[in-house]
C-alpha cells in the first residue's frame, strides 16, 4: 500500500473585492483539480486478511488537497454497490449494501490533507472480492481498486480412534474454521503419505470450512502416525500426531504371539535390539559430529559478513559526522518572523520557538487577504542569498512536523500561507514514525535514531540543502537544486498533532558569528556566515 502522501498545498492568489458578499463566494469557490497530475492512491495490488480481524481500507489524493467537501465512496465490483457513503459532509449508513451495516468506520482525522481510511469488522469470507474507492466533486473525479482475499486457520486437528477395520485401527481426524477450503495429510512415522479410507469437507452458512478425514493403520506401521491440514493461501499448516503400537492392533492371540516370539526368536530380538541401539548411537555421533562442523562453518561465514557491514557502517557514519562537523562552523543566528505566522501558530517573544495551537475555522475579513488552515507555517527574518549557512532545531518528541528552507519569492496569501508547491525543500515527520521528504512528492527516509534536534546546512552557491540528525552525528539527506533567489528558513510545526508531547519547535542557540547588513527598501536582513579563517586569526 502506498504510504500517506504528503506535499505542500497550491492555492491561488486572488484580488482582493470590494464586496463582502463577492469575498466569501471566492472563499466557498473550491479549487481547481488536475486529474492527470491529481490521483487517487488505494491499496496496491490485492490485500490480504485474515477471518475475524479488523482490517482497513486507506485511500488519498496524490496532491495533497483537501476531500472534505468531496463525495467519497467505497464499493465492491461496481460503483452502485456501496460499501461505505460519504457526502455533502455527511456520512450516509442507509445507503450501504445490507453485509456492510453496523461493521464499517470512517477514519477522517486527515481528511483536510486528502486522506481518509474506512475499517471493516470483523472481515468475513463473504467480504472476499473486488474493492474500490472513488473521489468525486464538480470538477475532479478519480477512483482507485484493488482486491481483498480472505484466509482463515481453523481449529487444531482433533484425532480419535474409531475402532478396528480391515485389520487395523481406523483414526479420524477433524477439524473446522478454515477458509478457503483447507488441504489434509495423513504420514506414517517415515514421512511416507498414507492414503485416506474417507474425507468430506463441508461449508457451513458462515463461509467456513469443516473437514473430516479417516485413515486405517495396519501392523507394522506403529510409531508416530500425523494428519496435518494446510491453508493453501497463507502456506501455514496445523498438524496433530499418535504413537501407536502394535500390540493395540488386531492379529494373532497375544498369548500365542508372545509364545512363538519367545521360543522362536527370543535370542534374535535380543541381538536385534542390541544392533539398533549401537547403530543408533553411532549414527547419532556422526550427525552430532556434521551438524557442529556445519554450525561451525555458517558461524564463520555470519562473522566474516557481519564484520563486512559493521565496517561499512563505520565508515559511513564517520564520513556524516565529518560533514556534520564541517557544516557546524558555518552557523548563524536564526530568529523568527512572528509577521510570517499562520494565525494558529504562537511564536516566542524571543522568536526562537513556535508552538501550534488548535486550527482556526476558515475566515473572511473584509479587504483582507483570504485564509485557509491546511498550510500552516512561519519563515525566518534572515534572508540567504549567497555562502553557507547552518542552524540546528530542537525538535523535541513531536509527532508532526515539517522543516527546510523555502524561496522567498514564493509567493503569501496569508500570514503563514504560501503558493505553489514549488522553491520548497522539505523534510518531515508523520504520526511519529514516518520520516520522508519532498521531492516534489513524498518519499519515505530509514532513519536509524530518531533525531530530537535536527541540523540544516545551505550551500548557495552549490546548491545544496543538506539534513543531519543531531542526536548521532549521522546524515540524513541532501537536496541538491538551483536556488533562484534568497531563501527563507521554514518551520511548520502541524497543529494539532495529537501526541502526548506537544513540544515546540526551537531554534538551538550555536556558537556564532554573524554580522547584519540591513537591505535596502527591507526591513529583513542577510546573515553573513564568518569564515573558518576566523578561527586562526583569535577572532573567537
Amino acid at each position: 500500500m502506498a504510504g500517506f502522501p504528503v506535499s505542500l498545498d497550491s492555492f491561488r492568489r486572488v484580488p482582493q473585492p470590494s464586496s463582502l458578499l463577492f469575498h466569501i463566494l471566492l472563499l466557498l469557490q473550491p479549487g481547481e483539480l488536475n486529474s492527470e497530475e491529481c490521483q487517487v492512491i488505494g491499496p496496491r495490488g490485492s490485500v490480504l486478511e485474515r477471518v475475524g480481524e479488523e482490517m482497513e481500507f486507506p485511500c488519498h489524493l496524490s496532491c495533497y488537497q483537501s476531500v472534505e467537501h468531496m463525495e467519497i465512496r467505497w464499493f465492491r465490483s461496481q460503483a452502485s454497490e456501496v460499501v461505505y457513503l460519504y457526502q455533502e459532509q455527511q456520512e450516509l449508513p442507509g445507503q450501504q449494501m445490507e453485509q456492510f451495516r453496523n461493521r464499517t468506520k470512517l477514519v477522517k482525522d486527515d481528511i483536510a490533507e486528502g486522506s481518509v481510511s474506512l475499517k471493516l469488522y470483523p472481515v468475513t469470507p463473504a467480504d472476499e472480492g473486488p474493492y474500490g474507492c472513488r473521489f468525486f466533486s464538480s470538477n475532479f473525479s478519480g477512483e482507485a481498486v484493488w482486491e481483498l482475499e480472505v484466509a482463515g486457520m481453523g481449529s487444531d486437528p482433533h484425532i480419535s480412534f474409531e475402532g478396528f477395520k480391515k485389520g487395523g485401527i481406523q483414526m479420524r481426524c477433524s477439524s473446522s474454521g478454515w477458509y478457503p477450503e483447507p488441504q489434509t495429510q495423513w504420514k506414517d512415522h517415515r514421512g511416507q503419505c498414507l492414503s485416506p479410507e474417507y474425507e468430506a469437507i463441508t461449508q457451513d452458512t458462515q463461509g467456513l470450512f469443516s473437514l473430516e478425514t479417516s485413515v486405517v493403520v495396519q501392523e507394522g506401521a506403529h510409531s508416530n502416525v500425523s494428519c496435518s491440514i494446510q491453508n493453501p493461501l497463507l502456506f501455514q499448516k496445523k498438524e496433530f500426531a499418535v504413537q501407536i503400537a502394535d500390540a493395540f492392533l488386531p492379529g494373532l492371540s497375544p498369548w500365542k504371539t508372545a509364545f512363538l516370539g519367545t521360543l522362536v526368536g527370543g535370542l534374535t530380538l535380543l541381538l536385534a535390539l542390541l544392533t539398533t541401539l549401537a547403530l543408533c548411537c553411532f549414527h547419532r555421533q556422526r550427525s552430532q559430529e556434521k551438524l557442529k562442523q556445519r554450525a561451525d562453518k555458517d558461524k564463520g561465514k555470519l562473522t566474516a559478513q557481519l564484520g563486512k557491514l559493521q565496517a561499512e557502517l563505520d565508515w559511513r557514519r564517520a564520513e556524516g559526522q565529518a560533514e556534520w562537523r564541517a557544516a557546524q562552523q558555518y552557523a548563524v543566528d536564526v530568529t523568527l518572523d512572528p509577521a510570517s505566522a499562520h494565525l494558529s501558530l504562537e511564536v516566542s517573544q524571543d522568536g526562537k520557538s513556535v508552538l501550534s495551537r488548535r486550527a482556526l475555522p476558515v475566515l473572511a475579513e473584509p479587504g483582507g487577504p483570504q485564509r485557509f488552515t491546511e498550510q500552516t507555517c512561519v519563515l525566518s527574518r534572515e534572508r540567504f542569498q549567497t555562502g553557507r549557512h547552518y542552524w540546528e532545531v530542537d525538535v523535541g518528541r513531536r509527532s508532526r512536523w515539517f522543516l527546510g528552507a523555502c524561496l522567498e519569492a514564493v509567493a503569501r496569501v496569508g500570514p503563514g500561507l504560501l503558493s505553489p508547491a514549488t522553491g520548497y525543500w522539505v523534510m518531515g515527520l508523520w504520526n511519529g514514525s514516518e520520516y520522508f521528504i519532498l521531492e516534489p512528492q513524498r518519499v519515505a527516509l530509514s532513519l536509524r535514531v530518531p533525531p530530537r534536534r535536527v541540523g540544516i546546512f545551505l550551500d548557495c552557491e552549490a546548491g545544496k540543502l543538506a539534513f543531519f540528525n543531531v542526536t548521532d552525528g549521522s546524515h540524513i539527506f541532501t537536496f541538491t537544486d538551483t536556488f533562484s533567489g534568497p531563501l527563507c528558513a521554514y518551520f511548520r510545526p502541524r497543529a494539532p498533532d495529537g501526541s502526548e508531547h506537544a513540544d515546540p519547535l526551537t531554534i538551538c542557540p550555536l556558537r556564532v558569528r554573524v554580522t547584519r547588513l540591513p537591505e535596502e527598501g527591507d526591513g529583513d536582513t542577510w546573515a553573513q556566515p564568518y569564515e573558518p579563517s576566523d578561527l586562526a586569526l583569535g577572532l573567537w
